[in-house]
């Protein structure tokens, strides 16, 4: 099975429209008009690059809904991962995210550079910049054994800022 990239996710909100709302309007999203006829409480949404019929499908399930308990008290998924191509755009988001109070952290983990988010569900997302093939050194390497702190500055001064992402890695070189 040759499987070489994630589709779609799928996850369960509470309030269809203000998910919907805060994937557009913070992260770029495009709804895909894709829903069957007659069905309610779902939405299809594309990241802003992708070729993917869909990238998150979006399930309502009504404001009663409690907090998901994965990682706490149950197995379960922890986050999803979006990788962009550049470091401006990881600045960029990083500043959409402050300002919709949705920025829960940052991290340098060496060859990724990585923003986590919440979704107003609580939803734990990851949007990661990945050091192109061609420029991963010892240091990069080593680093992806331990967390450090994102200075996204620095890495824009050593990688530069327009600088694709993931080639060799996520993309062909």
């Amino acid at each position: 099975m040759g499987i070489h990239r994630l589709n779609h996710a799928v996850l369960y909100v509470r309030d269809l429209d203000r998910s919907v709302a805060f994937y557009r309007d913070v992260l770029g999203f495009r709804p895909v008009p894709m829903t069957p006829d007659g069905f309610r409480g779902a939405a299809f949404l594309q990241a802003p690059d992708s070729t993917n019929d869909h990238d998150l499908g979006l399930f309502e399930i009504g404001a009663a809904a409690g907090a998901s308990p994965a990682g706490r008290s149950t197995v379960g998924l922890y986050h999803l991962a979006w990788e962009l191509d550049t470091l401006d755009e990881l600045a960029a988001t990083a500043e959409r995210l402050a300002a919709a109070d949705a920025l829960v952290g940052a991290s340098d983990h060496g060859t990724t550079k990585s923003l986590y988010g919440r979704d107003p569900d609580g939803l734990e997302f990851e949007i990661v910049w990945i050091v192109p093939a061609d420029l991963l050194d010892e240091g990069a390497l080593a680093a992806r054994k331990r967390i450090g702190r994102l200075d996204l500055d620095r890495e824009r001064q050593r990688y530069g800022g327009q600088t694709r992402g993931g080639v060799g890695i996520s993309v062909p070189a």
